[in-house]
Formats: structure tokens, sequence, C-alpha cells
């Protein structure tokens, strides 16, 4: 938990520290009424533990402001002067607790205790109301039940080891879905009740990447005007998802190696070893082995990493995946845009088909709502689609119409155009047989059988 002690007491507020960092937690210190404001403005705390006598500021007045400031942040007051009278005012003008000092150990750990519990009970309570929130809103974010063989496989693997502590580096095309995956990994946990934390690798510059992960002490470099408690804190006892670590500066790597190892790491600028017991997540569009042999990514961490590893096929390799999504996505949009989803015609499906999908499931998502959007009619139609997708669909729509599924034409048609098809697009015939759902000497029967080359 972060907790804010604001005590103008300086060996008491370093002491009232000390006990929360001893406990597992983060403090953050604060003299005066107006210090203990500006670090609640900039930084996210748990709870607050408030002195009654602030020098010429009155801490029951401070009260009032950090209840108008933040309603839902629990505070604990303590006062040298305690009196049944001050603590039935503090706890009517909102404090969950108080305090007479000096206090034992133990009644600082009972106070802490039910802190914890306090805040479990309004994370159980955030959990659950955004749980409502998605589902009122539909959330577009795409549900697991994948069609393609492929793909089970891999949810298969990740899953299983979902339920273990190891590490998990997650492989594949950009917009596959690797983000998605290692949040319903991190669901599917142990931890599922606990943080889960994701850095972009490339996002930042090295420096400010570091402090982002393990965080920085005042002064540590330019800018850092204060305190600040990375990611990695943040993660603390959950999941940390390091997205793109293909990208993590060579620099960092050997920090994050000793996390991985050791469990330890250290704030810029603070040569003080802390522990954090958390998950790592990795996922990178980048071929991992070939970045090892060009000296941009350690050997060890690589193999540190690579305990649990999986590719995300891309979305050519998963038909019936592509069309569910699509038809997802139609509706989300259509009830968006106010009206009723009209479904994917036999064109539609054409369209999508045909298409290699290079940007996968988030070039697909973009495609489909702009066709929602640009709609004339209640059913997405292919002229609604980017030009480059109408003009893979069919070079002779005519033909091509009397060969859709549900058409006047035998099975046998239909698996011959099917097949030739997939074989125009892709060469490679094992990539070619899992679209198609047959193994290669299967494949190699039916092109025989068909005179296809």
């Amino acid at each position: 938990m972060n907790f804010l002690v604001i005590d103008d007491d300086k060996t008491f507020r370093d002491a009232t520290c000390y006990l929360i960092e001893a406990a597992g937690h983060y403090p953050e210190g604060a003299a005066t009424a107006r210090q203990g404001l500006d670090a609640l403005r900039e930084d996210n705390f748990d709870a607050v533990l408030l002195d009654l006598n602030l020098g010429a500021d009155n801490g029951l007045d401070l009260l009032g402001e950090i209840q108008k400031l933040h309603p839902q942040i629990p505070v604990v007051m303590f006062t040298a002067q305690g009196s049944v009278k001050i603590a039935v005012e503090a706890m009517r003008r909102g404090a969950v607790d108080f305090l007479e000092k000096p206090f034992q150990r133990e009644q600082f750990m009972t106070v802490l205790a039910r802190l914890q519990r306090l805040r479990h009970l309004n994370q159980r309570i955030e959990k659950l109301e955004q749980q409502v929130t998605e589902t009122q809103s539909q959330n577009l974010e795409p549900i697991f039940d994948f069609t393609s063989p492929a793909m089970r496989g891999v949810m298969e693997l990740l899953l299983r080891a979902a339920k273990t502590p190891a590490s998990i580096l997650i492989l594949g095309e950009t917009g596959t879905g690797k983000s998605v995956a290692a949040r319903e990994i991190h669901q599917k946990s142990h931890l599922a009740d606990k943080p889960f934390v994701t850095v972009s690798c490339p996002s930042l510059s090295r420096e400010l990447l570091e402090s982002d992960l393990f965080g920085h002490v005042k002064g540590a470099f330019t800018g850092a005007v204060k305190d600040h408690w990375g990611k990695v804190r943040a993660a603390d006892g959950g999941t940390l998802f390091l997205d793109e670590i293909g990208d993590l500066p060579l620099e960092i790597q050997p920090k994050l190696l000793r996390l991985l190892q050791e469990r330890e790491y250290e704030r810029l600028g603070e040569n003080v070893t802390r522990s954090a017991t958390l998950r790592i997540i990795a996922a990178t569009n980048r071929d991992l082995k070939q970045r090892v042999a060009e000296g941009a990514f350690r050997e060890d961490l690589y193999f540190r990493l690579h305990v649990i590893t999986a590719e995300m096929p891309p979305l050519r390799l998963r038909n019936g995946d592509l069309l569910r999504f699509a038809t997802y996505y139609e509706e989300h949009f259509a009830r968006q845009c106010g009206r009723p989803p009209g479904g994917l015609s036999p064109e539609v499906v054409a369209c999508l088909q045909a298409y290699s999908w290079p940007g996968n499931l988030r070039e697909l998502r973009n495609v489909m709502e702009r066709a929602v959007i640009l709609a004339r009619n209640p059913q997405v139609a292919p002229e609604d689609f980017p030009v480059e997708l109408r003009t893979l669909s069919a070079p002779n729509p005519a033909a091509e119409n009397l060969l859709l599924p549900g058409s006047r034409v035998s099975l046998e048609q239909l698996e011959e155009a099917h097949l030739r098809k997939i074989l125009s697009q892709i060469k490679n015939l094992s990539e070619a047989a899992e679209i198609l759902g047959i193994d290669q000497a299967t494949l190699y029967r039916k092109r025989k059988r068909l005179g296809i080359e």
C-alpha cells in the first residue's frame, strides 16, 4: 500500500515511515498541510496518517480538505493530546481510526491490518464496478473462445502456465492479440485479484523507461523533482507485463535479469535494495534469437524469459477466428452507431477471406469500424471496404458468386474453389494445410486429384 504520513515532527514522521516500510509498504512523508495536499494532488495514495496538530495548521481542518480532494482515501488521525472528545470529532469528520501518540508497534500494526482489509474491500468493489461498466458499454476486447486449432493449442498452453509462477514469453506479429492474451493469463491465474501493470518498452527514452520500471529518488536526473515509485513496485504481488520487450534498451536488461533471478531491484539514484514478488509476462514481435545474435539482447535474459513460450498465429492462419471477430466488431460498431447489426453477406466474407491481414486483429477492427460507419445499408457491403480489400476479393464477381456457400453448386466444386484460392495466397504447404484443417499428406492427395499445381 502507498501511505502518506503528514506530521510536523520529523523524528515521529521518520519513525512512522520506517514502521510502514518494515511492514512491506511504501511511505511518503509531508511536514506541512500544504506539502500533504500537494502530494495528494500529484500521486495516488491508499491511506493517509495525519497528525492533529501541524504547527499553525489544524489537522481536523486538513482532514476536511483531504475528504474534498479524495473522499475515498481512509485517514487515520493521531495526536499527543488524545481524548474521547477529539477522537469522536475526528471520526465524525470522516477519519476511519484514531491513534494516541506515542503508540506501541502492536497498536500501529492493528490499524495497518484494518487499513489493508478496507483497501481489499474497496478493490473488490472497484473490480465489480469495472466489470459492470465494461458489460454495459459492450467492451471491445475480444473473447477467447477461438475456433482455429492453432489458436486453441496456443491458449491451452498459456492457460496451463497461468496457474504457475513461471515467466511467460508471447511471440507474434503486431496486432495478433499478445496484450489481450497476457491479460487473459493474469485473469485465469492465482493472481487475478492482484495488480496487472503494463510497461511499453519502446515508448520512452532509456532513462525515462528505467525510471518508469524501477522508480527514482529526487535529484536522480534532471527533472526528478521528487521521489517516484515505478511499475515494479506497482505490480508487486501481481503481474508485470513487458510489452515489446525486444526493444528493451541493452543498458536496462541486466537490471531486469536481476529482478527475474533474485526478485530484487534498486531505484535510480538510490543504493537501497528492495524486493518484489511478481510474475513477469513479456511479449514481442521481434525475433529474439536474432536480437541475441546481433548483440542487442542478452542471451541470459532471453533464456530466463524463455521458460514458457507461445507464438500467437497471425490472423491469415485463423479463418474461423477471422469471421468470428469480424462479426463481433460489426455488431459492436453497429450498436455504437445506433442501428441493429446487419451481419456479414457472402460477398463480404469473400472479401475478408481473400485479404492477408498484415495488421491482424488491430487492422480488422479498424476496417470493420470504417465499413460500418460508411455503410449505406443496414448490412455492410464490399464497396464499404478499402480498395485493397475489394480488388483482392474476386476479379470476376459473376463467376465468384456462383461458388459462394449457399450457392447451387456441389461440395466438390466448393472444395476445389476454396483449395485453389488458399493455395494462390499461401505458397507454404504446411501453412495452407493448417488453414484448411488437414494434414499435408491429405492436401497433397487433394491437389493431385484436382490437378492443382
